[in-house]
């Protein structure tokens, strides 16, 4: 393991990963997280009972993936900057790491499932496709499947029999389910309605043997519980996600009482009666919790604050953890109980301007836009609107340091839902009438003239500032609609549509395939109208693209060939290459990407000064 470079400076940054730590199957006080190291993303354990922890990892460019399995061995992730590698464990307490499975070819992760025993499933994406391995900790990794097909390992059965495969929710084998040799014994199907997997429910406890009971006589004729299979499921029905369950034998059987309107996601609570699951439900931009118990068929709200919640868990001694957020309050670990937990930053960062929805008319029903104005000048604001990536996803009710820093700077920021995000239904996430790509853009232009009328935005100074497909729709309503935009920022963008699904991963050419209706070589004509690049040349304002050298989901490639049609059109355009991937874990680079982007935005839009004296307004949040 090659060591990170020493200390050269003081940090004026840090980094947090809003993922909560992962807890020791056998030990809830043990836990293990990606927390800040120097700036980057690393591993650490931490022992709450004793209120000690340590840093296992120390990788130049950080490390982000980690787990722990039932005999505290924590794993994590060794990937090069491509985003290419394999795990490695190593003992809660200390010592070397070595590999966790022998044999296994590297590449990108794609699941990992650890069962009582040491028994693991590895899910690797190689150029080859998906792999999926089998073995012990530390022992030789047999491969069980080898598939082209997109697709991620989800889980392994408790007792090692059977392993959960997801492919795209709307496929026809959106889970497959198999033997440890290979075999497959069922495949749910999501041609009609979406449908994936969550996980396996825990190992129950069989009761004790009579023996077993000091002074008790159990009743005649009565033997331990046998262990029980069941696959937890979610699948899209009448516009409606339904939870379910799947068994061997039984099949897929889905829960009435147990419904949502907006995307939901969940997870066994761990325990011997493997009967109760926690879920989340992402519904307008923020967040509930809520329990059910499938033997009552009760589902109970769980009390948490107004906000968002990027991430919930059951622990092992019943309590839940989650992350919780609003748009001025940073991310924070919090538990049920009140215990502590680790990773928690220990930044005090400003917090600026007034905070509103908007709901703006649409045609398939009103758009949801978070704005946020400066406390301390007078609108209209130079506006900036913050394009989420996805598609499927959503702007929440949640901190953002990039919304904070143009505040601060008097912009006004909005953060808007368009057609195709997620949280608010089936039919809003799949509504594209006027095609991939055109129907966010008219919900974008649609945000902006409402936020004009209304006085928060200037015209004559709006701009556009999006990462991944984000910065796709960024490009390609600066290019379809030249006349709104006075400046625009695509950070690791979608810029050609064709280009990139030939040097793009499996599961990402499938989604293409799904968005457009076929591949390029089936459908040009919808890949053409679509690309950004065939808009390029139109751009009339200064724009900044962002670009990774190691870009798997936005290859380098594609941008090379965005970058030609702009110059060969003239058009104002500056350019940064980063030496990464998708997704990097070293705070200095996403720092030195959010200052060049400010700098940029700043040029483009300039504000007005800010007053000398507070606004008799500056407390309110």
């Amino acid at each position: 393991m090659t060591p990170a470079p020493p200390k050269t400076a003081t940090r004026t940054y840090g980094v947090y990963r809003p993922v909560l730590p992962v807890t020791s199957p056998r030990n809830p006080d043990r836990m293990v997280y990606t927390g800040d190291a120097e700036g980057r993303c690393e591993i650490f354990s931490w022992d709450r009972s004793r209120g000690a922890g340590r840093q296992l990892t120390d990788r130049p460019h950080g490390t982000l993936l980690c787990a722990i399995d039932d005999d505290e061995a924590v794993w994590w992730f060794d990937e090069d900057r491509g985003g290419s590698g394999g795990w490695r464990v190593q003992d809660f307490e200390g010592g070397p790491d070595r590999p966790a499975l022998t044999g296994v070819p590297p590449g990108r992760p794609a699941g990992l499932a650890l069962a009582a025993g040491g028994t693991v499933a590895v899910g690797i994406r190689g150029a080859e496709g998906l792999g999926v391995h089998l073995g012990r900790r530390g022992g030789p990794g047999t491969a069980v499947l080898r598939t082209t097909e997109s697709g991620t390992l989800c889980d392994l059965a408790p007792d090692g029999g059977l392993l959960a495969v997801s492919g795209p929710a709307h496929s026809e084998r959106a889970v497959t389910l198999l033997t440890p040799d290979g075999t497959t014994v069922a495949v749910l199907s999501g041609t009609g309605e979406r449908t994936w997997a969550l996980g396996f429910a825990p190992a129950p406890t069989p009761l004790p043997a009579p023996s077993a009971l000091p002074g008790a006589t159990p009743p005649s004729g009565q033997v331990p519980a046998p262990a029980r299979t069941l696959l937890l499921v979610m699948r899209e029905r009448a516009g409606r996600y339904h939870l379910g369950t799947w068994a061997p034998g039984r099949g897929l059987e889905l829960l009435p009482w147990c419904s949502f309107d907006t995307e939901t996601t969940a997870r066994w609570y761990p325990g011997p009666d493997g009967a109760r699951v926690l879920l989340r439900q992402d519904r307008h931009g923020r967040s509930r919790l809520f329990t059910a118990d499938l033997d009552r068929r009760e589902l109970t709200p769980v009390p948490t604050p107004e906000g968002s919640i990027l991430d919930a868990a059951p622990a092992a001694d019943g309590d839940v953890h989650f992350i919780w957020t609003d748009a001025v309050n940073v991310p924070r670990a919090l538990s049920l109980s009140g215990k502590s937990l680790p990773g928690q930053s220990d930044w005090r960062l400003p917090r600026f301007g007034h905070r509103q929805d908007l709901w703006t008319p649409g045609p398939d029903g009103p758009v949801h836009t978070f704005v946020t104005t400066p406390a301390d000048r007078p609108a209209p604001h130079p506006l900036v609107l913050l394009v989420h990536g996805g598609p499927a996803d959503h702007d929440r009710d949640a901190y953002d340091p990039m919304v904070q820093a143009l505040v601060g700077s008097g912009h006004a920021v909005a953060r808007v839902n368009y057609r195709g995000s997620t949280g608010y239904g089936p039919r809003w996430r799949s509504a594209y009438p006027e095609g991939v790509g055109h129907t966010q853009v008219a919900d974008l232009v649609r945000a902006r003239a409402d936020l004009l009328e209304r006085g928060i935005g200037r015209e004559g100074a709006v701009g556009l500032c999006g990462t991944s497909w984000g910065g796709y729709l960024t490009l390609l309503a600066m290019g379809t609609r030249p006349e709104l935009w006075n400046v625009g920022v695509a950070v690791k963008p979608l810029a050609d549509c064709v280009t990139a699904f030939r040097h793009s991963t499996p599961a990402l050419q499938a989604l293409d395939t799904a968005l457009f209706g076929g591949t390029p070589d089936e459908v040009p004509e919808a890949y053409a109208h679509s690309s950004p690049s065939s808009y390029a040349g139109a751009i009339r304002s200064p724009l900044l693209v962002v670009a990774a050298r190691r870009d798997a989901k936005c290859p380098p490639e594609q941008i090379e060939a965005y970058l030609a049609v702009l110059r060969a059109g003239g058009v104002d355009h500056e350019l940064m290459w980063l030496e990464s991937g998708h997704d990097g874990y070293d705070g200095a680079e996403h720092l030195a990407v959010i200052r060049r982007s400010l700098r940029f935005l700043g040029r483009g839009l300039p504000t007005a000064p800010a007053p000398a004296e507070p606004s008799p307004h500056s407390g309110r949040r």
